[in-house]
């Protein structure tokens, strides 16, 4: 991280902090490689909380002259206008993704909006803080599509897809993922936002031994399926995709939709539109939804796929 780097972070922070934005979002991808010298730092702003991610070392000298950037930003009377109360940097690449507070009062959970509703983030503990920014667009898709539907969220981690299908209308939606603790969060996420929870239910099972238990609670008019791209022991994503998109047509009612997504740069959208043509004919793509503009990338392959299929009128109904 070259200090013509730093300069160009330093100006662009300056530059999307004045004025701050009203909702949380992403302040710089570096990751889409739009920026040379900064293809490993992310920066969120989370409304009062900078969040700085680092995904590689930087060196010694390159870190230490990117935390005195930073903590001369915090210093500022923008920073202080912008409503600045905590700033964070963390470390992905070290064991446990430890994450150093470089200005501020100490923060361990803070509640952001997006699109006007509510969510708890946790700091300090987990290496993902509990939304992912990108997803966006996904959420807000998925809240103007759920009125008066049946929703299945899988690999639903803190709910906010379920949150979102909540706040547009839907009449169930059912969550599941293996870490009870991120369903838990998913609950909290709903009560925050002051839904009806005899509405939504969690399960905290594997997926890939579950499907007998979703059918008898479905069928569902909207599917969401947003894996890892690795669960150590439960999921590879290259290996494992085919086997959920195998099963979701007879999960589905006739016409309903599934919203199916991958965030893996070296997997490209044509993965899904081909698995699903070999092992699921009966779903047809529909569409790839845009990424937030936040988000912008390269090679525009390489960013969020989040896909959109439709199952057949024609094929036969799954039984209530």
């Amino acid at each position: 991280m070259t200090p013509e780097a730093l300069d160009t972070l330093e100006r662009h922070l300056l530059q999307a902090l004045d004025p701050a934005p009203s909702e949380a979002r992403r302040l710089l991808h570096g990751r889409g490689r739009c920026w040379p010298g900064l293809e490993q730092i992310t920066v969120d702003w989370l409304q009062g909380v900078l969040l700085v991610a680092l995904y590689r070392d930087p060196g010694e000298v390159a870190l230490a002259s990117l935390q005195a950037r930073l903590q001369a930003l915090a210093a500022t009377p923008l920073w202080q206008r912008a409503g600045g109360e905590t700033l964070l940097l963390q470390h992905r690449y070290r064991p446990g993704a430890e994450t150093e507070r470089l200005a501020g009062k100490p923060i361990e959970q803070h509640d952001i909006l997006e699109d006007g509703l509510r969510f708890r983030l946790d700091f300090c503990r987990n290496q993902n803080s509990g939304l992912f920014l990108d997803m966006r667009y996904g959420r807000r898709w998925v809240r103007e599509q759920a009125a008066g539907r049946r929703v299945l969220n899988l690999f639903a981690y803190t709910c906010g897809f379920s949150v979102a299908a909540i706040a547009g209308g839907a009449e169930q939606v059912v969550n599941l993922d293996m870490a009870g603790a991120a369903l838990s969060r998913g609950r909290e996420n709903h009560r925050l936002n002051g839904h009806d929870l005899s509405k939504v239910s969690f399960f905290a099972y594997d997926l890939l031994k579950s499907w007998g238990r979703l059918a008898r609670l479905g069928p569902y008019d909207l599917i969401v399926a947003d894996p890892p791209s690795f669960q150590k022991g439960s999921f590879i994503l290259t290996r494992d995709y085919r086997k959920v998109l195998r099963r979701l047509p007879e999960l589905l009612s006739p016409g309903g939709r599934v919203l199916a997504c991958v965030n893996d740069p070296e997997i490209v959208a044509d993965f899904l539109i081909d698995e699903a043509a070999a092992v699921a004919p009966a779903l047809r793509f529909v569409e790839r939804l845009a990424n937030p503009p936040e988000f912008p990338d390269i090679e525009p392959a390489g960013g969020l796929k989040a896909l959109v299929f439709q199952r057949d009128e024609e094929a036969s109904a799954p039984e209530r």
